[in-house]
């Protein structure tokens, strides 16, 4: 995964915590997985997150796969693939 699809996959986790009010902890404790795993997913140097992780967040915040990557941002990213 490129790093600038792991960048719109962390904003997207984070705009939607400021959504709904809660923490990177709150969000960690509600998908069942442990605050450091929220928070390394979160670290900027960080190059990649697993789809099983993100699948889990999803859960915890009570949304699809579809849901979470239906924007406009995740429509706009360039092809990988050159």
């Amino acid at each position: 995964m490129g790093m600038v699809v792991k960048l719109a996959v962390v904003d997207r986790f984070l705009e939607i915590c400021r959504q709904r009010h809660i923490t990177p902890n709150e969000l960690a404790n509600l998908s069942g997985v442990t605050p450091s795993t929220v928070y390394s997913m979160i670290d900027r140097s960080r190059k990649d997150i697993s789809i099983v992780t993100i699948k889990k967040l999803c859960d915890g915040l009570g949304m699809t796969l579809g849901e979470f990557f239906s924007t406009p941002e995740f429509d706009r990213l360039e092809q990988e693939i050159r």
